[in-house]
Formats: structure tokens, C-alpha cells, sequence
């Protein structure tokens, strides 16, 4: 049941709006003044706060300060017999939700309180999806080189320096990408990926830096690209070495000129994003076989980061099987279930080369398939073959 507290020195209007709001299915609170209402507040969590402003020793604009700072994602809506259109820009100006004039419109305050209440569950619903997506993209392990990187990252992050991450398919490249952005000063901005293996050569220009109309057979309008999109955030070139040649060469203009051009365009554009890529290649190598520009490594590689194996980290595997297995009953709605000591030895033995992808999925499998106890028994029957 919804919870909203009432601050107002009338009992009269205390007690009217307590009958008014619970025959509408609120919980109520009052309180008759400020230093009642921080009392009430300090603890407990309401869904709304009703505050009116005229009230001894305190007033209510003056409260309103403190309620938002405790409570700075509850709605707060001012109330006053004495108010003015000044009055109600100040409250506005100073976090209030809305400002509602005394005697009371009944319905204009149930609406209020209705759409308040709609954005404090909107504000819980984005808070638990953040969560979720934080989870989603957390580093787990405590092994030397997952340590090395994490302090690496949270160094590198508030810069805007250019970073290349390296390692096998699987090891978690894009994790890494996503931690230097969200604890960058561009977190506030969007973190734009691009899979360079999964487009096409002939359309790759078109993705990272869009196309007018026109520009060939299949662009019926103006469209802008990646490096646009991610404009004052972060651009994520997975699989960079996969990139065209003729692509590279507009990638590093980008980067040296913060300049883009669309494809059938002629006009230049500034762009204003940090570039992080990542590879699976030796682009040492593939510079040298004239796959890849060496001036444009030169430029993506300011910060090296590789990324190891599975097998590099075999130490990490008991914290990943409890990470996963939580994650995963999680999301099937399942009750909790629980590796043994065997369990994570035989994980430990396998040859995993698909690195954290395979080993999810064969937690996942082992979650579907076995009993509330995972064995190493499991492990030998479900997993993929042993060394």
C-alpha cells in the first residue's frame, strides 16, 4: 500500500486529507510540523510527501531542502493557503514536485498524487534496471590478472585516453569497455557498440559514420551513424581488426580530427566521443600482412588491456560458479542451488575455449539439468570433455 506523509500545523486539514487519502487506499502519516516531519522521515520511506509552507518555526520552503536531500527520489508536493505565482516558482525552483493552493481542489490533488506516484515507480523501476544491467556487466574474480586490470580501468576510466583491449573470443572484452565507461566522466552519455565482424564491409562506413539520402540504392533518408549517436559518451569498436581498410582510414581522420563525413556527403562534421576497441586478432601481424593500418593502431592503443583466458585464471572459477549460478536461478525463478568442492575441481580440469561464454552456458545447463546439489558427477555428464 502506498505510504504518504502530511506535514500541516491545522489538524483539521491533517485529519481531512488522512480520511480523504485512506478511503483512496493510501497509508498515512501525519505530522504538525517540521521537526516532526524530519522525526517521521529519518525512519521510514514514504511514496509521496504533502508539506504545507505556512507552519511555526519551520516553514515549509525551508523543509523542503532537508526532505529532498534524506529522500531525494520522493516526490514533494507544497501546499499553502497564502501562496502566489512567486511562491510556487520558488518551491518549483527548490525540487518540489508540484504546488497546490489551499481549500484544496479534491481532484487536482488525487491526480497530483496519481502522476507523483507514477513517477516514483517509474524512478524505482529505472533504479532496479540499472541494477540489473550493472550486474549484467560486473567483472567477477579475484585472480592477479583480473585484480591488474580492474586497477587499470579505474585509472584509465576518468581520462579520455583511447584504450585497445585484446584477448580471445569469450573472455569479456566488452565488460572491460563498459567499466571504463561507467566510471568515466562520460557516463551520463551513451555507450555505442559496434560488432566491426558482424556488418558487412561494403556497409561499415555507413554504420559507424551514417549516409545521406541517396547516397546509394537502399538509403531512402538521412541517417546518422555510430560516431554520432555517441556523441558526448563512448564508442565501442568491437572486433576492430575485422574493419575494412578503406573504413579504417575514416576511423583515424575521426580520431585525429574529431571530424566524420557522411557517406554521400560532403559536409564535415564535429563529434565529440571517446573510442575504445577491441580485438581478437595479433594486429601487430595483421599489420604487417597489410591487413591493418599501423597508424591507426598507434592511435587506438594509447592504453593496452589484455584480457586472459579462462584457463589463465582457473583461481576465479569457484567465485564465477557462484556469480552464475546465482544469476541464472535468478532469472529462471528457481531456488538457489549449490556447487560442491568436487563440482568446482572438475570445472577447473576442462579445457575451456570459449572462455566465460562456454562456462556460463555450461552453468546454465548443469542449473536446468541436475538436482539442488551440482556434483562433480554432473560436471563429467553435462559439461564438455575433460583434459
Amino acid at each position: 500500500m502506498p505510504k504518504i506523509l502530511v506535514i500541516d500545523d491545522q489538524r483539521a486539514i491533517r485529519n481531512t486529507l488522512k480520511d480523504i487519502l485512506e478511503y483512496e487506499k493510501y497509508q498515512v502519516d501525519l505530522a504538525e510540523n517540521a521537526i516532526q516531519a524530519q522525526a517521521i522521515v529519518k525512519g521510514n520511506e514514504f511514496d509521496i510527501i504533502l508539506c504545507d509552507i505556512k507552519m511555526p518555526e519551520m516553514d515549509g520552503l525551508e523543509l523542503l531542502p532537508i526532505l529532498l536531500e534524506t529522500h531525494p527520489d520522493t516526490p514533494v508536493v507544497m501546499i499553502s493557503g497564502h501562496g502566489n505565482i512567486d511562491t510556487a516558482v520558488e518551491a518549483i525552483k527548490k525540487g518540489a514536485y508540484d504546488f497546490i493552493e489551499k481549500p484544496l481542489d479534491l481532484n487536482r490533488l488525487l491526480i497530483t498524487i496519481r502522476n507523483a506516484m507514477d513517477k516514483s515507480n517509474l524512478v524505482s523501476e529505472t533504479k532496479t534496471l540499472r541494477k540489473k544491467v550493472n550486474q549484467k556487466f560486473n567483472i567477477v574474480g579475484e585472480s592477479e590478472a583480473i585484480s591488474n586490470i580492474l586497477v587499470m580501468t579505474d585509472k584509465v576510466a576518468p581520462t579520455d585516453a583511447r584504450v585497445l583491449i585484446t584477448g580471445a573470443n569469450g573472455t569479456g572484452k566488452e565488460l572491460v569497455a563498459r567499466r571504463l565507461h561507467d566510471f568515466s566522466n562520460r557516463s551520463a552519455g551513451p555507450f555505442i557498440e559496434v560488432n566491426c565482424a558482424a556488418i558487412p564491409s561494403e556497409l561499415i562506413e555507413s554504420e559507424l559514420f551514417g549516409h545521406e539520402k541517396g547516397a546509394f540504392t537502399s538509403a531512402n533518408k538521412q541517417r546518422k551513424g555510430k560516431f554520432e549517436q555517441a556523441e558526448g559518451g563512448t564508442l565501442f569498436l568491437d572486433e576492430i581488426g575485422d574493419m575494412s581498410l578503406s573504413a579504417q582510414a575514416k576511423v583515424l581522420r575521426a580520431l585525429q580530427e574529431n571530424v566524420i563525413t557522411r557517406v554521400g556527403g560532403d559536409k564535415a562534421i564535429k563529434v565529440n566521443v571517446r573510442v575504445i576497441a577491441a580485438t581478437n586478432k595479433d594486429l601487430q601481424k595483421e599489420i604487417v600482412e597489410s591487413n591493418f593500418r599501423e597508424d591507426l593502431y598507434h592511435r587506438i592503443s594509447v592504453i593496452l588491456i589484455k584480457v586472459p583466458s579462462l584457463n589463465d585464471r582457473i583461481e576465479d572459477i569457484p567465485i564465477l560458479g557462484s556469480y552464475f549460478v546465482e544469476q541464472i536461478c535468478g532469472e529462471y525463478g528457481m531456488p538457489l542451488k549449490t556447487l560442491t568442492p568436487n563440482a568446482i575441481k572438475a570445472l577447473q580440469q576442462i579445457e575451456w575455449t570459449g572462455n566465460i561464454r562456454e562456462f556460463r552456458n555450461v552453468i546454465e545447463r548443469l542449473i536446468i539439468l541436475c538436482g539442488n546439489e551440482i556434483t562433480d558427477t554432473d560436471v563429467k555428464t553435462f559439461a564438455q570433455p575433460m583434459k
